[in-house]
């Protein structure tokens, strides 16, 4: 029996207690560079901008099989980052589900735009990503932009120096 169906997958905030369970769910797509490997402190900056999936089976402690964050950028768009699942439960609807509440998160806070880099680009299209070149902002927004230090806005940027982390992955847009 599979571990999708030994339970019920239940979307909900992060906090804190959760950031272990986040950031070993995340290093083997870090390793394998699929998604950026982040220190553990880094994780827990963000807690707030994640949501996860846990795996509820009535016996026992619920086990974290999934998580994502939503990270606003400007006044009017944010970043779907470190969208991960289980190996174990891909293909149960854990990661749509996931999708789905950062994209009402992102509605809740009256974004119009939502920008993801992936390597999933049927499972963003499937949501109503599409793909597009280059930054979606105007040159005053850049330049504002160009200031942060975080490593993700760079890679929005596509700035030369967040080039390895980008290699392979797909622009992508949701209008809201």
């Amino acid at each position: 029996m599979s571990i999708a169906n030994t339970g019920t997958v239940v979307v909900r905030q992060a906090r804190p207690a959760d950031v272990r369970a986040i950031f070993d769910l995340v290093r083997p797509y870090a390793d394998a560079r699929i998604l950026v490997a982040k220190e553990l402190i880094d994780y827990f900056e963000a807690v707030q901008e994640f949501v996860l999936a846990e795996l509820r089976t009535g016996e026992g402690p619920t086990r974290v099989v999934g998580c994502g964050a939503l990270h606003v950028l400007w006044d009017d768009i944010a970043e779907v980052r470190t969208l991960a699942v289980d190996p174990a439960v891909r293909g149960t609807g854990a990661g749509h589900r996931l999708l789905e509440a950062l994209v009402a998160r992102a509605r809740d806070l009256g974004l119009r735009r939502l920008f993801c880099l992936t390597f999933e680009v049927d499972f963003f299209t499937r949501h109503g990503f599409r793909v597009i070149e280059g930054t979606p902002v105007g040159t005053d927004v850049y330049q504002e932009m160009l200031r942060s230090h975080d490593d993700g806005v760079a890679e929005f940027l596509d700035l030369a120096r967040a080039k390895p982390n980008t290699l392979g992955n797909t622009r992508m847009l949701l209008e809201l």
